[in-house]
């Protein structure tokens, strides 16, 4: 719960692994997990605040969550802080395990009120799901409520069916923080979000040592954990943003998993001894998202010249790898509901055709801002070299993960390169945050959605997905998905995606029982290290 506490410890050990590495091999401490990553978009550690991948991660392994998905099979909802629930027609009801939250508070229904709430009230880009189905700051305490200490219900709004709340209520925004230690730190109604920014109030399987932004952070485990305390002892994650230097510290035993490498390095490790490496499926998408509200990028035939001007193959080919794969429709063509990906290609005469029939032969000036992390600063740059080919010249801006972040969200770009994910293993899962947009005035500030930001006005679109969201015939769902794809290719996207993504992670295989999850929210109390 305290922020450095035993931080000078943990500092001087792996200033201890560090010399250790320069005279010899190094090894983690076997009750130790050490992940090498980047830390540069984790922001806050706020559940109902955070929603950048690597911050996921870390806030899984602090907080449950009434129910969760399984890594191995990501449709099926599983249990956490609920042993069970039932599904009628106006909503579900929970019965909740006996669990404390670190402090030793018992966990309630109380709690699981006061976390949504305290989602939809703060209103971050955290509360786009559930704004999205109707839950809303002025009516979530009527739609949620503990019926006692161990029983929690939420209606359900006409906007939702309830299998697609279930999947929201497994996101991490959905976390339960332990209420009475979280009022303790609310100033000026901030709902304590300065204090847990920093700080965890959870009951999962960790909580939190210390945090410092692009430097560390490190997890302690739970004694009072529900199902036991976490075999590890402690888990580390530091900040690599140098992919040979992680992979050199792979290699010699300084940490025990490396995921933000490059392709290139990726690959030392291919069939190498000692090593395992994982290929996660995210069924979310790298993106190139379009501001339509700067004059060119409005029109649709500039957009499609764009879709035309990137080199999809060499960039697949030459930078992602493992990463990613073309895919221009935001659904994984492994899903039965995906239609084929359209017909862009890189094609320099059909794009300055496009550019020209909008009225700009000469091309035009944009820049691309992108965050400075593997591989997509690379893929900035192959977005330059062959838009510059059909006429546009590209300038990049590279910066860390809270200026291009919060640019995304205030429409401060031109062209920018961001990362989805999925919180559903079906088409509305992949596609919901592409085809939705109920209010794309600037008034409206939805920064949380993630078309909004791109300022791309598809009402006809947003109807579309609306019903699909209340859809309970399975035949009918898969007709109305198809419909969205559709529709998204015939309005040439402002929002759009270039290639699956996926996340390559390599593993000392010491390490047992770690399960790359889709979500980006591998959970660890199960993980262990064998002996030499």
């Amino acid at each position: 719960m305290k922020l450095f506490r035993s931080g000078v410890f943990v500092v001087a050990a792996f200033a201890a692994f560090a010399l250790s590495a320069t005279v010899g091999h190094a090894a983690t401490p076997k009750d130790q997990l050490v992940i090498g990553t980047s830390l540069a978009q984790v922001l806050s550690l706020d559940p109902q605040q955070a929603t950048e991948a690597k911050a996921l991660e870390v806030m899984a392994n602090l907080y449950d969550r009434l129910v969760a998905t399984d890594a191995n099979g990501r449709d099926k909802i599983i249990p956490q802080l609920a042993e069970k629930w039932e599904i009628d027609e106006k909503g579900i009801t929970f019965k909740l395990r006996d669990a404390t939250f670190a402090s030793g508070n018992p966990v309630t229904a109380k709690d699981v009120v006061y976390s949504l709430t305290r989602l939809l009230k703060l209103d971050q880009s955290a509360a786009a799901n559930f704004k999205r189905i109707g839950y809303t700051g002025d009516n979530i305490e009527t739609l949620a409520r503990a019926i006692d200490d161990k029983t929690f219900r939420i209606d359900l709004t006409n906007a939702v069916a309830a299998d697609f709340l279930m999947y929201r209520l497994a996101m991490v925004v959905a976390s339960v923080v332990d209420s009475v230690e979280v009022q303790k730190h609310v100033v000026n109604n901030d709902f304590g979000n300065a204090w847990l920014r920093t700080n965890s109030a959870g009951s999962g399987p960790f909580t939190l040592n210390r945090w410092t932004p692009n430097e560390i952070v490190i997890l302690e485990a739970n004694p009072k954990y529900v199902t036991g305390k976490p075999q590890l002892r402690r888990v580390v994650m530091r900040h690599v943003p140098e992919s040979q230097v992680e992979r050199l510290m792979l290699e010699r035993g300084d940490i025990d998993i490396a995921n933000a490498l490059t392709a290139s390095d990726l690959n030392a490790f291919k069939d190498k001894s000692g090593f395992v490496i994982q290929r996660v499926p995210t069924l979310g998408f790298y993106v190139l998202a379009m501001n339509a509200s700067n004059q060119h990028l409005s029109s649709p035939l500039v957009r499609e010249a764009i879709a035309y001007g990137i080199d999809y193959a060499g960039i697949e080919r030459t930078i992602l790898g493992p990463y990613g794969k073309t895919r221009t429709v935001p659904v994984p063509e492994t899903l039965s509901e995906a239609i084929p990906s359209p017909d862009w290609k890189f094609d320099v005469e059909k794009a300055k055709a496009l550019l020209a029939e909008a009225g700009y032969p000469n091309g035009f000036n944009l820049t691309l801002k992108t965050i400075s992390q593997t591989p997509r600063v690379d893929m900035a740059t192959a977005i330059q070299a062959s838009l510059a080919q059909i006429g546009i010249k590209v300038t990049i801006q590279q910066g860390n993960g809270s200026d291009i972040i919060a640019a995304h969200r205030a429409r401060d770009f031109d062209l920018l390169i961001p990362q989805t994910g999925a919180y559903m293993p079906n088409a509305l899962g992949s596609m919901e945050q592409f085809s939705s947009n109920p209010d794309n005035s600037r008034e409206a500030n939805n920064a949380g959605n993630f078309v909004w930001r791109s300022a791309w006005d598809i009402p006809e679109l947003t109807k579309l997905t609306d019903k699909a969201s209340v859809e309970t015939d399975p035949a009918k769902r898969s007709e109305i998905f198809k419909q969205m794809q559709n529709l998204f290719v015939e309005l040439k996207p402002a929002v759009l995606p270039m290639f699956e993504r996926f996340e390559p992670i390599v593993l000392n295989a010491k390490v047992k029982g770690y399960l790359g999850h889709p979500s980006l929210i591998t959970r660890l109390e199960g993980v262990t290290k064998a002996s030499e």
